[in-house]
């Protein structure tokens, strides 16, 4: 069983999983944050500036660790997913999903079939022509995984509809991007927090959300959350390094660039 197969296993049984968004386009951190603990990490193409050739070096890293790879993408355009999923990604995290329409043109577009996804045999995701042209088309069906975002009213409305379409392996809560959409200044806002229950109360696929690690983790836990997002490596550089200065120096000092 492939790295890409085993995680959309674990991610159809709603098993608990736990990744980090990945914010630099260098195959060093990939590595390293493949090689630790996690149990996947996604390249976040949405906010982040990797392109494809940034994409394919990240996948190959990722590779040299075993490390299944989701790719956040910017939209949903099947050219962009295409490219992704023949680079060797594990799935993709699409942003903005607000309807079962939506999400089953994703579902069709990610896979072979008529109208969907392009074939290639001599693509890193084909294991460059060894897998035959059958072999390839059934591994691609237990090895690619669609998350899609619920981060607008709409989505929230129709969580349940969307985590019902056949394809459709977790939706993930973009909890900031629902602060915005309400009016509100605070993703830890408790409206945002009744939204996102509601959505992880939902069935038919995994449902998770962004979170910081701690306390918070348990406490989505405890709402039903199964696939879980912690920081991005700027965070946990960020937090790291401010920790291990104050433990030189004593004491805090204002969260300042020097």
């Amino acid at each position: 069983m492939t790295p890409n197969q085993a995680f959309k296993n674990r991610l159809r049984a709603r098993e608990l999983v736990v990744g980090s968004f990945i914010k630099t386009p260098h195959p060093v951190v990939i590595e390293i944050m493949g090689a630790s603990a996690l149990d996947f990490v996604i390249l976040d193409a949405e906010h982040a500036p990797f392109d494809r050739g940034s994409i394919d070096l990240a996948m190959i890293a990722a590779r040299s660790v075993s490390c299944p790879v989701l790719v956040r993408v910017p939209a949903s355009d099947p050219a962009l997913m295409l490219n992704v999923l023949d680079s060797g990604a594990a799935g993709v995290v699409v942003p903005h999903v607000k309807t079962a329409d939506e999400a089953e043109a994703l579902a069709t577009a990610l896979h072979y079939g008529r109208d969907g996804r392009g074939f290639a045999g001599t693509t890193r995701a084909a294991d460059y022509a060894r897998r035959s042209l059958v072999e390839h088309k059934a591994l691609a069906g237990e090895e690619v995984s669609l998350i899609c975002q619920t981060e607008d009213p709409e989505g929230v409305e129709n969580a349940a509809a969307i985590a019902a379409v056949e394809g459709v392996d977790a939706l993930f809560i973009g909890r900031a991007d629902l602060a915005v959409a309400y009016g509100k200044d605070d993703f830890f806002a408790p409206e945002i927090a009744d939204l996102s229950e509601e959505v992880l109360g939902v069935s038919g696929a995994s449902t998770g959300l962004y979170c910081a690690p701690g306390e918070e983790t348990a406490r989505w836990q405890a709402a039903g959350a199964s696939f879980l997002v912690m920081g991005s490596e700027h965070g946990f550089m960020t937090a790291g390094a401010a920790a291990q200065v104050k433990k030189v120096r004593g004491d805090e000092r204002p969260d300042v660039h020097r």
